[in-house]
């Protein structure tokens, strides 16, 4: 009960440092006089990417041993999985369910496309590294880093992609402040950034401890629970979107963040791993890749994005992943 109670202190501790993270990251690139496409699109991304990021990297270096890789691993992979699956399912809903909303398609803008191209080419070369020797896995590195550079670059370029809405929160520690004392934004981003660190490693303690006591691997339990704090939460402004009918702004913040996910976090473990993947986890990035590649046929194909087909491919590879690893016994 212990071990559960600190996974679950965990948790709350990355979700709040992630978004008070976020907040003070948003408001340093607007003290820096950045343009609002570069606030949102890299200011903002790397505030919500960065607890995914700390995850793994804790678990690999301040873990133990091979236990300590395993949950790295399977925060790095959990993340694309939730996003393909879970957060396409959370969307189609909110999309079913909104009351104010013309469409119940999801209509956002071409960039979706480029995102999802991205994303599987990425990510197939990431999971491919594992088949590779160590020359190979230090190449695909290079490449899946200098992939995400280009992305970002392409994705500054056009205007079209920055969404629909450039408003930042008032910052946390300085609510009643329409203009923050810069002191006061570095003193936030300092503190929760310390907040993540510190709530990572009790994660990654957490699950190592349970997944010895229950005899499950480490793994699997970080595959399915890391992402909850470090994805899930922020994914959910995507229903705020969605009800506002800024499609784009909605499915932007998932595929943008499966990018991210597929590229920089993998480069990370490929590095610092011997990244032998199980079958489990070939089973959940063979699940994301095919949920993706059903969304981006669809959008190609009618130039938008069915709720019922997010939901009914979301929620079936999601679960299909839960039955064989239950019913399966894959590890």
């Amino acid at each position: 009960m212990g071990y559960v109670l600190e996974i679950l202190a965990s948790l709350v501790i990355i979700l709040l440092g992630a978004k008070y993270f976020t907040n003070g990251m948003e408001w340093l690139g607007k003290k820096l006089q950045l343009s609002k496409g570069a606030v949102g699109s890299v200011f903002a991304a790397v505030g919500t990417a960065l607890p995914e990021t700390i995850v793994p990297v804790v678990a690999i270096l301040f873990g133990t041993g091979a236990i300590g890789h395993e949950v790295g691993v399977g925060a790095i992979l959990g993340a694309p999985f939730m996003l393909s699956t879970v957060a396409f399912v959370v969307v189609g809903v909110a999309t079913l369910t909104a009351r104010n909303r013309e469409s119940r398609n999801i209509m956002p803008n071409r960039c979706i496309r480029r995102d999802l191209t991205f994303f599987l080419i990425v990510y197939t070369l990431a999971v491919g590294a594992t088949f590779m020797s160590p020359l190979g896995k230090n190449l695909v590195v290079v490449v899946l880093i200098m992939a995400y550079i280009t992305f970002v670059y392409q994705t500054l370029r056009d205007e079209e992609c920055f969404g629909e809405d450039d408003v930042v929160e008032p910052l946390y520690f300085a609510r009643k402040q329409e203009d923050p004392d810069q002191w006061r934004i570095i003193l936030q981003v300092v503190l929760a950034l310390g907040a993540i660190i510190v709530g990572a490693k009790l994660f990654v303690d957490g699950v190592t401890a349970l997944a010895v006591g229950l005899g499950v691997p480490a793994f699997i339990f970080a595959l399915l629970i890391a992402p909850v704090a470090t994805e899930m939460p922020e994914k959910f402004n995507s229903v705020i979107w969605i009800n506002e009918e800024k499609d784009t702004l909605a499915m932007g913040n998932i595929t943008g963040a499966m990018v991210f996910q597929s590229s920089m976090i993998p480069a990370l473990g490929i590095a610092l791993t011997p990244w032998e993947l199980s079958g489990a986890a070939f089973l959940s990035v063979a699940l994301a890749l095919l949920s993706a590649a059903g969304a981006l046929i669809y959008y190609c194909r009618f130039g938008h994005l069915s709720l019922k087909v997010m939901i009914a491919t979301g929620g079936t590879f999601y679960m299909v992943f839960i039955m064989a690893v239950i019913f399966g016994g894959l590890r």
